[in-house]
């Protein structure tokens, strides 16, 4: 049961990122000003890895009862390494 609430959280969290950057493409396409889309665009920046990092650890948490401490370190890392590698 945990897991379709967690994998139910996650879809959910994915369907408000898709949201949210769908309307700031209309948002900002409909204001036709660069410098209003380049602020929403950093603004968007932010969005994107704290969804990720979100859904992550609602994952690692449902399935720490099933992963050994070394594994959940690995994934932990695994997490880190992207968002240190695309900034």
């Amino acid at each position: 049961m945990i897991y379709a609430r967690t994998l139910m959280a996650i879809v959910l969290l994915r369907v408000l990122s898709a949201l949210i950057e769908v309307s700031a493409a209309l948002f900002v396409w409909k204001s036709r000003d660069l410098r209003l889309a380049m602020q929403v665009n950093a603004l968007l920046g932010l969005v994107g890895p704290a969804i990720f990092v979100s859904a992550s650890l609602l994952g690692l948490r449902a399935l720490s009862s099933e992963l050994s401490t070394g594994k959940v370190v690995v994934v932990l890392a695994g997490v880190l390494l992207v968002l240190v590698g695309t900034r």
